[in-house]
């Protein structure tokens, strides 16, 4: 449709805490080794929060390195989304702690639950409201500290976890060959047991049993969560292909929720994508929930992997279950 609004990402930022634990770090405390965690995740270390450091102070971070990126001020902000399932309380949201940090007075600022499918859930949600031309400057953030709530006596599940932000700012664009071109999101609520923390809501209100058996450390059913992660990313790749009439040699670059290695390897062979054009840096930063994506955007911008002009998908699925994609022309 001639002169049709879409959303553009005019800026993008990242944040990561600065302490580094090594798989060399676990072998200490736990019955594992460098070799069997790189072999089975393609994960080195990971970063981790530091006492007193929480969630809302690295989508901070990223929010004000996405407002430099994008050259305006927190007060032009028309809107804050934040996707997390770690925030600094069960409430406030903590994208209003963020709204109050970076002074955006008055804005609307709400969080978005969707696990590691978070800041795609996000993005989908914001490109809808600049679209429709309700705002026109929207702060999109993935922000989690899933250390808070990884238990470092499994190892089946404590190695996978870092921690970090990332962000981009929205804003409406009329150029046909710019923007956020697709978007698709599902949900499968009958696989909740898959990954999850049963502890601290209204099911399990928290109690001195509660922490004692350790319901407020995340669960996971590792096999199935594989399977369920190769399925999906395989087919959020084939959705924004198909959708957007694009092939392989169409794409400049893949940035997939970083996972595991060997998902996301066994998931883009399906389409023969070769691997230089994935974005990884999941050996540098483990598995980061709604911040993997736009974290390696970021970085994938600022090592000039993608710039204007490219097309890239994006594709995430996390706990509920839930899964998301876009095709995003920057």
């Amino acid at each position: 449709m001639p002169g049709a609004v879409r959303a553009t990402i005019t800026g993008f930022g990242s944040a990561a805490p600065e302490r580094v634990m090594t798989n060399h770090d676990l072998e200490k405390i736990l019955d594992t080794s460098d070799e069997w965690i790189a072999k089975r995740t393609g994960i080195k270390e990971r970063r981790i929060v530091s006492d007193g450091e929480t969630t809302s102070m690295l989508a901070t971070r990223a929010a004000k390195n996405a407002l430099a990126s994008a050259k305006i001020q927190a007060d032009e902000l028309d809107l804050i989304v934040c996707g997390t399932v770690s925030p600094d309380m069960p409430f406030p949201a903590s994208a209003c702690f963020v709204q109050d940090a970076i002074g955006a007075k008055n804005i609307p600022a709400f969080d978005l639950s969707a696990a590691c499918s978070g800041f795609v859930y996000g993005l989908t949600t914001a490109s809808q409201f600049v679209e429709t031309g309700k705002y026109e400057k929207v702060l999109v953030i993935g922000a989690d500290c899933l250390s808070r709530v990884a238990d470092f006596t499994d190892r089946g599940s404590c190695i996978l976890f870092g921690d970090g932000a990332g962000a981009v700012v929205l804003e409406p664009t009329s150029e046909p060959d710019k923007g956020v071109v697709h978007t698709v999101m599902g949900a499968d609520g009958s696989g909740w047991d898959f990954i999850h923390v049963p502890g601290g809501g209204t099911r399990h209100p928290t109690t001195h049993e509660t922490v004692d058996e350790k319901l407020h450390y995340v669960k996971m059913r590792g096999r199935d969560v594989y399977k369920f992660a190769v399925d999906k990313m395989q087919w959020l790749l084939g959705d924004c292909m198909e959708k957007c009439g694009l092939g392989v040699d169409d794409v400049d670059m893949v940035i997939p929720h970083q996972v595991n290695i060997r998902i996301i390897e066994s998931a883009t062979s399906k389409y023969n994508f070769p691997m230089d054009k994935v974005y990884v840096n999941i050996d540098r930063y483990g598995n980061t929930s709604a911040a993997s994506i736009p974290l390696a955007m970021d970085e994938a911008v600022k090592k000039g992997a993608v710039g204007p002009g490219s097309t890239v998908i994006i594709v995430a699925f996390g706990a509920g279950l839930t899964w998301a994609g876009a095709t995003i022309k920057l």
